[in-house]
């Protein structure tokens, strides 16, 4: 009996089915095992190799596994029930088979043993990024890759060529000696050239602080040998047009997936250079407004995701930033949600922009960050623990002061809003009011606390504490 792989999907006509689980418990004591019977018709269905489900099990179970691929022997110590396996399978699907943009299980799984890190790829919808490696399994995984079943493939036809051109030596010498015999047609394709690599140097700093680096390297030219099988020794039939520009459709996109690929492998400047100009791209294209999830997904593909807001920094704002957090808020925003490292690139690329701007944005620097509080692109702990140190890491010394001390009325209406929070809660019922007031002529904020007056009137409005 068959079951939909993303059992989430009640739908009869889901295309993409799955044997239910198989248990049988074996043994007794302290030797009881379990065997699933049926996991490598499991495994099939999901494209994983069948060692990865039956890991997950002794992961989630505590319980030691052993394998025999020989036999197809896949076994979980201790007794447990089929039901309660199948349903531990759901989570290995949704954690390592699904993909998260389209919930479809037409993924890959690619392994940087270098870097540690699996990336996930969705034939269905283009997606590409990196899984959570904080799961036991991960460590197994990239201590056992998944094998390229495309490159299997390849070695058993070559395999089987040999097999035949040794079986057919002597008539082949013959032919050979006559020039008859025909030869493998080579169809070599170079993929698209690069984009040149367009550096960020608006910000010098980023690449000083980065360790410089090299243009990134034009992918490898990649070339596809037409199978030499009995039934395709007519392969004259496949110099059509339209069998030329199918085959050269799918060495474009093989030569695409090898530069994805690849991508990991390069120096963190290189990558962040990458990102860059995808972003920049967008924004000459027109499309950044509505790309933010493209850009996020970018990010996690080039592992540069938390430095993200340091270049949308540098090709988002100007001068006028302000209606920019709020046109931009959404992008920052899938950098910046929970992410305290993001939050910190963010204040490092606003010091970058006050360097660029600074007789526009340096005496607004209170009312920028207060912006950007407001937008929840800032917590307050990272502003607070940003004021307590000056850094010369994006711009210099002196400018960096300048910037702390035009941020100090900002940094201490938090700490006394801070304060006065949990002075409310232990006093209970007397509260106070914050209100801050820019000064046009000292061009800087100012706090005042405000006790209210007692009035019978509850319909009296609250004092604006974002009047600024």
């Amino acid at each position: 009996m068959s079951v939909n792989v993303n059992r989430s999907v009640s739908d009869q006509f889901y295309r993409y089915k799955m044997p239910r689980l198989i248990a049988k418990v074996e043994g007794k004591g302290n030797g009881i095992k379990t065997v699933i019977v049926n996991m490598v018709d499991v495994a099939k269905a999901l494209n994983r190799p069948p060692t990865y489900p039956t890991k997950f099990f002794g992961c989630e179970l505590g319980a030691q596994t052993q394998f025999d691929s020989k036999n197809d022997r896949y076994i979980v110590n201790g007794s447990h029930e089929a039901n309660k396996l199948q349903d531990m399978l759901d989570g290995f699907i949704r954690k390592f088979v699904l993909c998260p943009e389209c919930d479809n299980p037409e993924t890959d799984l690619h392994i940087n043993p270098k870097k540690q890190t699996i990336g996930n790829s969705c034939k269905a919808c283009g997606y590409r990024g990196m899984l959570d490696t904080r799961h036991k399994l991960c460590t197994f995984i990239l201590k056992n890759p998944p094998e390229n079943d495309s490159g299997s493939v390849k070695k058993e036809k070559e395999k089987k060529n040999r097999k035949k051109d040794k079986e057919n030596g002597s008539n082949g010498s013959d032919a050979g000696s006559h020039g008859e015999i025909d030869a493998p047609v080579a169809v070599v394709s170079t993929p698209p050239a690069p984009r040149p690599a367009v550096r960020c140097e608006v910000f010098p700093t980023l690449h000083a602080w980065l360790g410089g680096g090299h243009p990134a390297e034009s992918p490898p030219r990649v070339s596809h040998l037409q199978d030499r099988d009995d039934e395709d020794e007519d392969w004259a039939e496949e110099t059509t047009e339209e069998a030329q520009r199918r085959r050269m459709e799918e060495i474009s996109e093989h030569a695409k997936n090898l530069t994805l690929s690849e991508d990991l492998e390069k120096t963190l400047e290189e990558r962040v250079n990458l990102f860059y100009n995808f972003v920049k791209e967008k924004k000459e294209e027109g499309a950044i407004d509505t790309a933010d999830k493209e850009i996020l997904s970018e990010a996690e593909r080039l592992d540069v995701k938390a430095m993200g807001p340091l270049i949308l920094s540098e090709l988002l704002f100007d001068e006028n930033i302000r209606d920019q957090i709020k046109k931009y808020k959404r992008h920052f925003l899938r950098f910046c949600h929970n992410n305290k490292k993001a939050q910190k690139y963010l204040l490092g690329g606003f010091e970058c922009l006050v360097k660029l701007h600074q007789a526009q944005l340096l005496p607004r620097v209170p009312i920028v960050l207060k912006a950007l509080y407001d937008a929840d692109l800032l917590e307050e702990d990272v502003i607070l623990a940003w004021a307590e140190k000056v850094s010369k890491k994006y711009v210099s010394k002196e400018l960096a002061k300048e910037i702390h001390a035009k941020a100090a009325p900002f940094v201490k209406w938090l700490k006394e809003a801070e304060e006065e929070s949990e002075g409310s809660e232990e006093e209970g019922d007397e509260d106070e009011n914050v209100e801050v007031v820019y000064s046009s002529s000292a061009r800087e904020l100012t706090v005042e606390t405000v006790k209210p007056e007692k009035s019978d009137n509850k319909d009296e409005d609250d004092i604006d504490i974002d009047a600024i």
